[in-house]
């Protein structure tokens, strides 16, 4: 039956036969698609892992707006070097330890998030000190290569002397351990970390841009026409189509994947099985905030041009 479905890759023939409740639990869930910016980020992760020790480390900042992928990105390299299970010595090697920075910068509060990441449950009422020294064994001990701090920025929320402890505790373990430190955050990130020259100085940049109405995007939207589970061929690879997307969204991936998600589920609930530029009409989709905003300015637009 697959073979009605020649406009799908022939990996995804099957989920078109489902039912319409299960392609619509398909296209919900989470599922790594591979990006030209993220493949790109990922390899100057990958050349950090075997970067070899030496006196100052080279350390890098993945950077963009909310909604880039930042977040995927950081998970797919800690999925990419998860941890492994030594038989020999019946302990658990860690090559990427990833973070998430806690709300308040605190130093206590960064050591409780480190040690939980390190699989240390029991922390009790440990001091900084005791947190400190406890974290710098285990990440010895895990044979770590790579330090990633997700969600850097939350370090504004803290005060100035608080900022300048959380940095200095960055600048303390990559000169310890002798491994990069990957932080992953918003362009305040990027302010954040240059406040502290010393450190700035060890940090490459590696910045995730919005998409452009150009041949990447085009390729991106024809990709979907493949992958999709619907099952009449989808019309995305129009210049209409692609001004709708980028005006819904501005070029932000998240917002880009929540619309086609929405759009497909619609496509499948009204029998259309296929998308095109008026797909992005429907007034009953359920759209991205900031995409409701777009679609209902243009409609006051259209409305007082109207004669």
């Amino acid at each position: 039956m697959s073979v009605l479905y020649g406009h799908l890759f022939p990996a995804y023939r099957e989920y078109a036969e489902l039912t319409d409740e299960a392609r619509i639990d398909w296209l919900r869930r989470d599922r790594w698609i591979s990006l030209p910016q993220a493949e790109a980020a990922l390899r100057h992760l990958d050349d950090l892992v075997i970067y070899p020790p030496r006196g100052r480390m080279p350390c890098l900042l993945l950077f963009g707006s909310t909604g880039m992928g930042k977040t995927e990105i950081v998970n797919r390299f800690f999925k990419l070097h998860g941890p492994e299970f030594d038989t020999a010595t019946g302990l658990s090697k860690m090559p990427v330890v990833l973070v998430q920075m806690p709300p308040e910068p605190s130093e206590e509060e960064f050591y409780t998030e480190l040690l939980t990441a390190l699989n240390c449950v029991e922390l009790g009422r440990l001091s900084v000190r005791t947190m400190r020294a406890e974290a710098r064994q285990l990440l010895a001990e895990v044979e770590i290569k790579v330090l990633v701090l997700d969600e850097i920025d939350k370090m504004l929320a803290g005060t100035p002397r608080q900022q300048r402890v959380f940095l200095n505790t960055i600048r303390f373990l990559t000169n310890d351990l002798k491994i990069p430190i990957v932080c992953a955050g918003t362009e305040d990130a990027r302010m954040a970390v240059l406040t502290d020259p010393n450190l700035a100085d060890r940090f490459g940049a590696f910045e995730l841009t919005a998409w452009h109405n150009d041949h990447a995007l085009r390729q991106l939207l024809a990709s979907f026409s493949g992958l999709l589970p619907l099952r009449r061929l989808s019309q995305l690879d129009t210049a209409e189509a692609r001004q709708r997307v980028l005006a819904l969204t501005q070029g932000v991936t998240g917002r880009i994947f929540r619309l086609i998600e929405a759009a497909a589920v619609a496509a499948i609930r009204d029998g259309r099985e296929m998308l095109n530029a008026e797909s992005f009409d429907d007034d009953d989709l359920t759209l991205p905030l900031v995409s409701m905003y777009a679609s209902a300015s243009k409609r006051k637009t259209v409305g007082r041009r109207a004669p």
